[in-house]
């Protein structure tokens, strides 16, 4: 692995263990970063919050099969990244409000700041089984088309980024966006009432003030690679 790609391989493991850190993954889950037009890198094979310091990702052909000991469901990055050429990092998550909201078919709208970034709404995926196989991976990448993410009903959600601080960072906005929607809904005031206006989304869908970067560093912040860098 060349110098440039040992640091993404770091970074990979800080994407990890942050989303790990953010409750955004538990046993299952796993996170990519591409490497160039053929190739990514995808984290070890375990539970994200337990990949140690120094713990090399694999390396993965963007066409091809898998490699001995990936993850099945990892065809949805090569899938994703075949037809995105924008998409530098991709999250598979198990965020727990929005598992929840999948299960009554629901996906979060924008009705705050967070949620303003996959308006009008993520797509959902419909079939509730582990995605094992070249063609389910090749649909879910044509539905989840230029949004930043994709909600499995009952089976989590995928997000994408241009790279590992916007698609971590994301997660983080998807989740929170999720337990708002819950919150309204516990409420009953989940109606049209609740959201953002077209111009007032559009004002939310802001990039500039390190916004990513901030929650890159809240969900980071003491990793021990970065404290014994």
């Amino acid at each position: 692995m060349n110098p440039t790609h040992s640091n993404l391989d770091r970074d990979l493991r800080l994407a990890a263990r942050a989303l790990a850190r953010g409750n955004l993954v538990h046993a299952y889950g796993h996170c990519s970063v591409r490497l160039d037009r053929q190739h990514f890198l995808v984290c070890a094979a375990k539970p994200m919050g337990t990949i140690g310091s120094g713990e090399a990702g694999t390396v993965v052909a963007i066409d091809g099969a898998l490699p001995e000991g990936v993850l099945g469901e990892v065809r949805i990055h090569q899938a994703i990244y075949r037809l995105r050429s924008d998409v530098g990092a991709v999250a598979r998550i198990m965020p727990p409000q929005t598992m929840l909201l999948s299960l009554l078919r629901r996906t979060v709208r924008p009705r705050h700041g967070f949620g303003a970034y996959f308006a009008p709404q993520p797509p959902l995926w419909e079939d509730p089984r582990l995605l094992r196989d070249d063609a389910a991976a090749l649909k879910l990448a044509e539905q989840l088309g230029p949004s930043n993410a994709i909600v499995m009903r009952a089976n989590g959600a995928v997000v994408v980024g241009a790279d590992l601080v916007e698609a971590v960072a994301l997660s983080w906005f998807l989740e929170e966006a999720a337990r708002v929607e819950t919150a309204l809904a516990n409420l009953k005031a989940d109606g049209e009432e609740t959201l953002l206006t077209p111009d007032e989304t559009k004002a939310r869908q802001v990039t500039a003030g390190r916004v990513y970067e901030r929650m890159w560093d809240y969900l980071t912040h003491g990793d021990p690679e970065l404290i014994a860098g």
